[in-house]
């Protein structure tokens, strides 16, 4: 369906992963869960996603430095930020700053979401 395509999405609230492997794995993507910064940013080269979905608020390594990370290391990945609007706004310029594709606010609209990954991977 999707050609394998390897999304990568790093997030501590469960809910949210939760709702994304649902229409995610409905989509046919390959998915990876990271629930921390630091845990992403030791297994990226590894999983080598096409897409990482990250949150910007996460313990140990912010979404900031796993963008960073991402861009000096993988540099076809894509990467989408997921957070909440409001008191990040400074950091979501500053990721699209460091190289981030898209950024989509929770709470998300879920056919939104799936088209932003399509459009995306579709590259």
């Amino acid at each position: 369906m999707n050609g394998g395509k390897k999304i990568l999405i790093v997030e501590d609230d469960e809910l949210i992963i939760k709702i994304l492997e649902f229409i995610l794995n409905k989509e046919g993507y390959e998915l990876s869960v990271i629930r921390d910064g630091l845990s992403a940013i030791e297994n990226l080269k590894m999983i080598n996603p096409d897409l990482v979905m990250t949150d910007l608020m996460l313990p140990y390594k912010s979404g900031l430095e796993i963008i960073s990370y991402v861009k000096e290391n993988l540099e076809k990945t894509r990467i989408i930020v997921l957070s909440a609007l409001g008191q990040e706004e400074h950091s979501v310029s500053e990721a699209f700053k460091l190289g981030a594709d898209d950024f989509i606010a929770k709470p998300f609209n879920t056919n939104e979401l799936v088209l932003r990954v399509k459009r995306l991977l579709n590259n």
